[in-house]
């Protein structure tokens, strides 16, 4: 069984304090990549998956990103307004939990960058994300393929696409893309106040409800001012 979601969480109310200089005065989500916003590379591919409304919440520099998306149509944005409070990951997506409805949804961090490969990998996670079977589905990216990034990565993938979390010191093929589909119903008994949404992650893990999806395409770790000239690099590349 698939699902459509019509409604998306975008992520971008951090302080992106890795991507200094460029955030000082800007926030991180309309630092320029290929000639366009970090976030509007997002909100261009929700739209393009078929999402008519995205919830982006705002924190730091929120006015910047209020007055960009303010005229966006495709998907239409809602701003979840976290200004005065600091509710990490997983309390902004609680907050944001009235505008988001009770169906699946996308979630999104303004910061992930991956070029598709032959189809849309969002519309990919929509064809499989099975509500019998999981709660949450990770886009995930090989670590190997991936640009700008030098971790461990954070999970290791059954062939059925279950996912079992990194050990400490242990070095795992895949590393979460920030993009995914949830279930609503997952944070019904989520603290209040900040909290990470690793937390909702690591629960639906224990109860084997965590699955992940293989990126097709290049995934791009756009974390630090050198990291955004590899990924125009990447970008250049793939339209030669």
């Amino acid at each position: 069984m698939s699902v459509k979601p019509t409604k998306a969480m975008v992520l971008a109310a951090g302080f992106g304090l890795r991507m200094r200089p460029l955030t000082d005065k800007m926030p991180k989500p309309l630092v320029p990549v290929a000639g366009q916003p970090l976030l509007d590379h997002v909100l261009d591919k929700l739209g393009e998956a078929g999402v008519a409304e995205a919830v982006v919440n705002v924190h730091y520099l929120p006015d910047q990103i209020i007055d960009h998306v303010a005229n966006r149509q495709r998907p239409h944005v809602t701003i979840s307004d976290e200004r005065d409070q600091v509710l990490g990951t997983g309390g902004g997506v609680v907050k944001a939990l009235p505008l988001l409805g009770n169906a699946p949804f996308f979630h999104v961090n303004s910061d992930t960058l991956w070029i598709d490969g032959v189809r849309s990998n969002l519309a990919r996670l929509a064809e499989n994300f099975d509500p019998a079977r999981m709660d949450i589905l990770l886009l995930m990216a090989p670590t190997a393929t991936s640009i700008g990034y030098g971790g461990r990565g954070d999970y290791g993938m059954t062939p059925d696409g279950a996912l079992r979390k990194r050990k400490e010191k242990e070095v795992v093929p895949f590393v979460y893309a920030g993009a995914a589909i949830m279930s609503p119903s997952i944070f019904a008994d989520a603290p209040k106040g900040e909290f990470s949404l690793t937390r909702m992650f690591d629960r639906a893990n224990e109860q084997e409800r965590l699955f992940g999806l293989r990126l097709d395409g290049v995934w791009m770790h756009v974390g630090t001012p050198d990291a955004v000239h590899a990924a125009e690099e990447a970008f250049l590349e793939s339209v030669a």
